[in-house]
């Protein structure tokens, strides 16, 4: 045990590192569930270190500040409280989530007790909780003071659901198991691939300050998935973006996600994106969504792929496979072209089609059978470029 010198005193002060006092404290259910909500996605569910199973409560100041950590990311929130004693504790997170959502509408006390048991009480409710030692919750890294990027919300919401799809699974290929956000002095762009498709989504009209050239960073997919949520529940127009060797910081409203970085370097994607794809046609989502998905039930059930035949003014679409039975599906639109048959994973098809909403007009641009197909949105959007590239498949 080491006894506090005068100077580690006062440098604990300057830190603001709040006390590891008898936490007590009281907060209205709406605001305590509505953080619990956003951070019990980030707690690491089946882990083997028990204390990230915890949520860290940390007090003071009227301020109730609630951390959760799965060691690649963190998110850390808070609320307002009514702070009796500053102090901090870790609750069990998934049974402290299902008890707030199960109490009525009202106060909530929460108070530290010995052995790191935690007393909540709300109306005529009483429970206490089994907490572990506040000593054991990993440190989680502070946003950075200085060098944080200002984007914007709806912008960056709009790339993530565009591209996240795209991502590879395979934990093999870590350098593609994320999407790298670009960023310039008046634009950004976002794109994802797995190695069979690719997504990549452009928008102009971005003003960054303090960026000259271009920032390229890799999202983590986790962190993708995580920062979608928190954009979909913010009323902010702008989130603050910030780095450092180790770690990606997005600040949102009064919540900040860590995650941690991806390292290696991402594909030269440029060098696949389709140059000459000069035969195209262009259907309504709607239409093509729809044969795709009836003519896919009849697909090989491995490889989901399906076969795009245009002919003079025509899409026909058909698959076959020994089990199921064979499908063709037509679409009449104009094409002058020379006559192509190319096959695709209707699966990602599909991905694309839902991403953009299944709404409007898609233009497929190729170049022959055995190069990458292209597909886009058919809108006057002029400052917002997305395009999806696509392998083909033998059949």
């Amino acid at each position: 045990m080491t006894i506090a010198t005068t100077s580690d005193v006062q440098e604990t002060e300057m830190t603001a590192v709040p006390p590891t006092g008898n936490l007590e404290i009281t907060v209205s259910r709406a605001e305590l569930l509505r953080e619990l909500t956003a951070a019990q996605s980030v707690v690491e569910r089946k882990t083997t270190i028990p204390i990230l199973s915890n949520f860290l409560f940390e007090a003071a100041d009227d301020k109730l500040t609630i951390t959760a950590t799965d060691l690649d990311q963190s998110l850390r929130t808070s609320c307002a409280a009514k702070v009796k004693k500053p102090g901090a504790c870790t609750i069990p997170a998934r049974k402290l989530y299902d008890y707030i959502k199960l109490l009525p509408e009202g106060d909530i006390s929460i108070k530290l007790m010995d052995n790191h048991w935690v007393q909540i009480r709300a109306g005529r409710s009483n429970t206490k909780m089994v907490g572990m030692a506040r000593a054991n919750f990993p440190q989680v890294a502070e946003f950075p003071a200085s060098g944080a990027f200002k984007i914007s919300v709806p912008s960056l919401k709009n790339m993530v659901s565009k591209t996240i799809f795209s991502i590879s699974n395979e934990e093999s290929r870590y350098t593609l198991n994320g999407a790298l956000l670009v960023l310039k002095a008046e634009s950004m762009a976002m794109v994802a691939t797995d190695g069979h498709r690719l997504a990549h989504i452009e928008k102009t009209g971005e003003v960054h300050e303090g960026i000259s050239g271009e920032k390229k960073t890799l999202i983590p997919r986790k962190a993708l998935a995580e920062l979608s949520g928190l954009l979909s529940n913010t009323d902010s127009d702008t989130l603050e973006f910030a780095d450092d060797d180790q770690t990606l910081f997005f600040k949102i409203g009064g919540r900040v996600l860590t995650s941690r970085k991806l390292t290696g370097q991402f594909p030269n994607y440029e060098a696949v994106l389709p140059r000459d794809n000069t035969k195209f046609v262009i259907v309504r989502s709607e239409d093509l969504m729809g044969c795709i998905q009836r003519v896919a039930q009849f697909a090989d059930e491995r490889s989901g792929a399906i076969k795009i035949r245009l002919e003079q003014n025509e899409l026909k679409l058909s698959s076959s496979s020994t089990d199921a039975g064979e499908s063709e599906d037509t679409i009449e639109t104009p094409y002058n072209y020379d006559p192509l048959v190319v096959g695709f994973n209707s699966q990602y098809l599909i991905d694309f089609l839902k991403a953009i909403g299944n709404t409007g007009e898609v233009r497929l641009e190729f170049k022959d059978a055995q190069s990458a197909g292209q597909m886009r949105p058919e809108d006057a959007n002029e400052d917002v470029k997305y395009r999806y590239i696509l392998m083909p498949m033998r059949i």
